[in-house]
């Protein structure tokens, strides 16, 4: 068996930039610009290394978020990455064949997929994948919760060696929890494992989430965002209807909206929508305490929001005036 474990990281234009208004062929949530893995072998033990760096072809502008976050510059991309198609040959040269990627996370194979769809490749070889933290939590806590990557390192008490919000850093120390785990138990359980998340809720989440339920078959964003503030917009407390403020977009397909119950006060709605294989969406709809840090994070968007200047109105060009006619001097 050959296991790779796969990380990566990408780039996203700044909301409002001429980039977040291109119309690309294929939509996508991010360009990636760094791709990292490491291969583990079928004992568990781990065997080569690879990296490299993408220069990206639409989302040029290197995000600065992006940037501090991976200490990527976009000198370093345009000096040292290659383009996307060359990135992918040699990428898979190196997998070889009969690859079983493991991540940790949905959202590596899904950008992958994305990107070779955007650059008109073929993505069949990405099919067998498995999230690693479905097999963490499987074997260790059972719960159905997405731990992030420094989590599990310390209920294994991995010591860091590698920087963070690295490809290749995350990947070895992806690896190396690999070896703590029973992969091959893992990957015949998976299918329970990731039913049992499903069912229980899809996201990350933060302190004072105080519910959390799945919602299928929706036939569009509108549909569930209009569920979420409507019939579904239900006090956790008395089950009261509660009413709704603006909803706020957020990276990943992902929303959030302040509710608010007459008799027990506001409470913060955060929803996730998952594109399913039939055309339909399914929602991840956590709900947070009024006074938690998810909810503060909403009311500064809201207060920003606020006191942003309306936007100029555009002034119409008057019609062209009646020529004025020459008077001619005496």
């Amino acid at each position: 068996m050959n296991y790779i474990v796969l990380d990566m990281e990408w780039n996203q234009p700044w909301p409002g930039s001429p980039s977040s208004r291109k119309v690309l062929p294929v939509s996508i949530r991010g360009e990636i610009i760094q791709i990292g893995a490491v291969r583990v072998l079928e004992d568990q033990s781990i065997a080569d290394e690879f990296q490299i760096l993408i220069r990206p072809k639409y989302y040029q502008r290197l995000n600065k978020r992006v940037s501090k976050l991976t200490g990527i510059k976009e000198a370093r991309l345009k000096a040292e990455g290659v383009s996307f198609p060359e990135a992918m040959e040699q990428f898979r040269a190196w997998c070889g064949e009969n690859a079983v990627f493991l991540t940790w996370g949905f959202d590596d194979i899904a950008i992958l997929r994305e990107n070779l769809a955007l650059f008109q490749q073929d993505e069949s070889w990405t099919q067998r994948w498995y999230n690693l933290q479905m097999i963490f939590n499987a074997q260790t806590d059972g719960s159905n919760s997405q731990k992030a990557l420094k989590t599990a390192m310390e209920f294994f008490q991995i010591e860091a060696t590698r920087p963070a919000h690295d490809a290749l850093g995350d990947a070895y120390h992806t690896a190396q929890i690999c070896q703590k785990l029973e992969l091959q138990r893992g990957m015949e359980e998976y299918e329970a494992a990731l039913k049992s998340h499903e069912n229980g809720f899809h996201g990350a989440e933060l302190p004072g989430c105080i519910g959390r339920q799945v919602f299928y078959d929706f036939e569009s964003k509108e549909a569930v965002l209009s569920a979420m503030v409507g019939k579904e917009n239900i006090c956790p407390v008395c089950g009261n209807q509660m009413e709704s403020a603006r909803w706020f977009a957020q990276p990943g397909k992902r929303y959030m909206a302040m509710s608010t119950c007459p008799a027990h006060g506001q409470f913060l709605i955060r929803v996730r929508l998952t594109d399913m294989d039939d055309g339909t969406i399914r929602a991840s709809r956590l709900i947070y305490e009024g006074a938690s840090t998810a909810a503060e994070a909403y009311n500064r968007r809201a207060e920003k929001a606020e006191a942003a200047p309306a936007p100029r109105r555009r002034r119409r060009r008057s019609a062209k005036k009646a020529p004025v006619e020459k008077v001619e001097r005496a």
